[in-house]
């Protein structure tokens, strides 16, 4: 379901090239944001407004935005232990 939510965000020319190479994660997140929403099959998705999609978007954008930022603390985190650990 989610893989046609991306092809409508290529076809309407809002996704980076990070954005598009990065197809598998968007598709993911996507699929959460679009749950999240109550829009569950291809029909809906066909249907809803250009300006719908790019709310879409924006809500994913988020949600990568916030992992990566919880990924990078995390391998902080790490190397502050390993640091630590090594320095011992």
């Amino acid at each position: 379901m989610s893989e046609f939510a991306f092809f409508r965000f290529v076809s309407l020319n809002l996704l980076t090239q990070e954005e598009k190479d990065n197809k598998t994660e968007m598709i993911s997140v996507t699929e959460e944001v679009l749950d999240a929403q109550g829009i569950e099959c291809d029909a809906k998705i066909a249907k809803v407004s250009e300006e719908t999609i790019r709310e879409i978007l924006t809500e994913v954008r988020k949600r990568r935005k916030k992992r990566a930022r919880i990924t990078d603390e995390s391998d902080e985190e790490q190397e502050v232990a390993i640091t630590r650990k090594t320095s011992n």
